[in-house]
């Protein structure tokens, strides 16, 4: 069959992988330059794989996808043809002392909504230490011992590279999406189906009614991240720090790379990382892990998550076209089940 993609995000990105595996003939559109450039909101995430976490806002859905996205990694990641890191060591849950109230609360929340054998587990702080002796300062902490993460730019080159046989079509901004038919300016190509994974490039025109669950009413919802070099820290385990007012994230990235993140800012402004938020993320992974004020700011990085109306993923399917979008902060926890399922419903 002949498919055309408009996207080369991380959902694009997955879907040429598996339709090429397939059999299929593949031809990938986007305004990237090339399969390296970070233009997609893919490269700017930390890439941590953390469906019990994620339930504070999410729900089943995004839970489930996130079981069965865990799956499909660790079968993907050795098929493709450039190494990726991979790790499934769980991820850890931190509060300071006066701050485990609310985190207590959270995770109460989390036991609440997942099942017996995913639970947060408590641990000592003796505990913590023999499991990650460079965090520092902390009163209470949870393992959620099923967590991973994965290393994004990593993943999204080496999806792009072991697409056989796909084309990729860059520099190349796609207007227009109709069953079978691919438009780009006054051009029209057609396929056999058509996957609309643009993400907040979908949005064709402003909606009229903000809370229309579309997948062209989409908006764009800025995160900000930032990429410290340290020899010598020891850190295995992405971090999660509960503050009463945000979750800042800490992962790292071998062999001596920390990515540290947290802001969720409703704005489409695309600028450069703000004093406030660095001055923020930055103090906070500082307070658990200090050795980071020897570290290096080497990287840092903006981008747009595409969200709809509800904050979940959605799929739209017709006869010669698919739409996702709307995976959010999700996408490298529920991309590959969401790709599963869109295949599944047939084409």
């Amino acid at each position: 069959m002949k498919v055309g993609i408009a996207g080369a995000g991380l959902l694009g990105r997955l879907l040429a992988f598996n339709l090429c595996k397939q059999g299929h003939d593949v031809t990938v559109y986007d305004p990237a330059s090339h399969y390296k450039e970070h233009g997609a909101a893919g490269f700017t995430a930390a890439g941590m794989l953390s469906h019990v976490a994620e339930l504070e806002t999410g729900d089943d859905e995004v839970f489930q996808h996130g079981l069965r996205s865990l799956e499909l990694w660790k079968q993907m990641v050795p098929e493709l043809k450039a190494p990726v890191e991979l790790n499934y060591h769980g991820s850890l849950l931190l509060a300071h002392r006066g701050d485990e109230g609310s985190a207590n609360r959270l995770v109460s929340l989390l036991e609440a909504k997942c099942p017996a054998d995913q639970m947060p587990e408590k641990i000592s702080i003796d505990e913590l230490k023999s499991m990650e002796p460079d965090i520092k300062n902390v009163a209470s902490a949870w393992l959620l011992k099923n967590e991973g993460h994965i290393h994004t730019p990593q993943a999204m080159e080496a999806l792009a590279v072991s697409a056989k046989n796909a084309i990729w079509q860059w520099n190349t901004k796609v207007t227009r999406l109709t069953p079978h038919y691919i438009h780009i300016e006054q051009e029209k190509h057609e396929f056999d189906w058509v996957f609309d994974t643009r993400g907040v490039g979908a949005r064709d025109i402003p909606c009229h009614d903000p809370s229309l669950i579309s997948c062209r009413n989409v908006r764009g919802v800025r995160g900000e991240t930032y990429w410290l070099q340290l020899s010598g820290l020891n850190l295995t385990r992405p971090i999660r720090l509960l503050h009463p007012r945000y979750r800042v994230y800490i992962v790292p990235r071998k062999p001596d790379i920390v990515v540290i993140g947290a802001s969720e800012i409703e704005s489409e402004d695309r600028s450069p990382v703000s004093v406030r938020t660095t001055l923020e993320l930055l103090a906070a992974a500082y307070s658990v892990l200090p050795e980071l004020a020897e570290a290096r700011i080497i990287h840092t990085e903006t981008n747009l998550r595409p969200a709809l109306a509800n904050n979940f993923p959605r799929i739209e399917h017709e006869k010669g076209l698919t739409r996702i979008n709307g995976l959010f902060r999700h996408g490298w926890l529920i991309g590959p089940s969401v790709v599963e399922k869109a295949l599944n419903m047939g084409f």
